[in-house]
């Protein structure tokens, strides 16, 4: 398990990775938000970042004709 910081670190960058390296740190976001050893403040702090990179994404993504 990547350490709780370190996954606010990664999703803090996911704009400046590529697709893979992007998906893997979503994984990790969702990996430690199952994880009831980590306090539910890092959770929070970890699911609110991971929310506001998932809005950017499907902003960035989505065309008019699309959905997400």
């Amino acid at each position: 398990m990547t350490n709780p910081q370190d996954v606010l670190e990664h999703l803090k960058h996911l704009e400046e990775v590529d697709t893979v390296q992007g998906a893997e740190y979503r994984e990790e976001a969702q990996e430690a938000l199952a994880d009831d050893t980590i306090s539910l403040k890092m959770r929070r702090a970890i699911a609110d970042r991971l929310n506001r990179a998932n809005h950017d994404l499907a902003l960035h993504t989505v065309t008019t004709d699309e959905s997400y």
